[in-house]
């Protein structure tokens, strides 16, 4: 079985009292070449852990693996960081001034002039922007720097590629090319690579396995159509898939049996037809969403969404025969 090139181990790392963001007692391993995404809501500790694995910041307890050997904390080297990594931070970290081909190509040495020429060219043209190698960063869009700065951080053969909330300062345009582009540079590279986002799209769209945090608690782990299916949190299905929450007694009036606690399913769960188990709701709004619309439906003052594909199929006020087809119970 392949060693892991990244294990965390019982890792802890606490910050004041008043301060969000620690992290408490995560374990797992990360696969050579996988992606992993890291997510969770604001304060759930992922920058934490992300700087405890680059060796930034130093833990209270446990410790991280690299190859087998363990990580050293800032305090323990003059120049904080694993060599074999590069971060990839939200403010780029971009000689603004500098060229395009200049800031790649700083990062490699003068030993050899025309590697360093050829690697920095190959690297460009990886993530389409040797047509901007001329251009200074500050004549750049978000976008172009972002491709800029990963690209620097992995010209010098880096074993692992960390990632902190990378598509922040990017438009919507630009993001699903963006995660297309990471996910193919890890496919050619062969590059691991962490990321930490709050957005779950990122995870879902680009990730071999997802890690949700909750609290500084490591929730959940595994493939993301496995997390999304099965979320063993209420949490998690409602970061993953904005999921409907019943109570027991808002369940009940659906005609769901939940003995106590909640129900819990995604708009795509519930089926817009007439079935033997099906019930008659009232289209209390639409919500329009591109290729499909979202309805809000109410049945004994309980409300929910559902996705309707065939758009236009019913209006506002309409009575409908709907049928929730899977849902989780989670016990209080």
């Amino acid at each position: 079985m392949e060693e892991p090139i990244i294990s965390v181990k019982n890792l802890s790392k606490q910050y004041q009292a008043e301060q969000q963001g620690g992290i408490t007692d995560i374990s797992f391993n990360i696969k050579k070449g996988n992606v992993i995404a890291i997510l969770g809501e604001s304060g759930s500790g992922k920058s934490t852990l992300l700087k405890c694995i680059y060796g930034l910041l130093k833990a209270d307890t446990g410790e991280v693996q690299f190859n087998g050997k363990r990580i050293l904390g800032p305090d323990e080297q003059l120049i904080p960081g694993h060599k074999e990594m590069k971060m990839v931070t939200q403010d780029f970290s971009l000689n603004i001034y500098a060229k395009v081909y200049d800031n790649i190509a700083s990062m490699l040495s003068n030993t050899n002039v025309q590697a360093k020429q050829e690697k920095t060219t190959e690297m460009m043209q990886h993530l389409h922007i040797a047509q901007l190698k001329d251009k200074k960063i500050t004549q750049l869009s978000g976008g172009e720097q972002q491709r800029v700065a990963i690209a620097k951080a992995m010209v010098s053969n880096t074993a692992v590629l960390l990632l902190d909330e990378p598509f922040s300062q990017v438009d919507a345009l630009l993001k699903n090319q963006l995660r297309a582009d990471i996910k193919r540079i890890a496919a050619e590279t062969g590059v691991t690579v962490v990321m930490v986002s709050h957005d779950p799209a990122d995870g879902l769209f680009l990730a071999d396995e997802l890690l949700i945090l909750k609290d500084g608690k490591l929730l959940q782990q595994g493939k993301p159509a496995d997390v999304y299916q099965h979320p063993n949190h209420i949490y998690t299905a409602q970061l993953l898939g904005n999921a409907v929450v019943l109570g027991h007694e808002e369940a009940e009036k659906l005609g769901l049996e939940v003995k106590n606690g909640h129900a819990v399913f995604y708009p795509e769960w519930v089926e817009l037809k007439s079935s033997w188990n099906s019930r008659r709701f009232e289209v209390k709004d639409i919500y329009y969403k591109g290729f499909y619309e979202e309805l809000l439906l109410e049945r004994n003052s309980v409300k929910i969404r559902a996705i309707q594909l065939n758009r236009g199929e019913h209006k506002k006020h309409d009575h409908i025969q709907a049928n929730i087809s899977r849902f989780i119970t989670f016990v209080s």
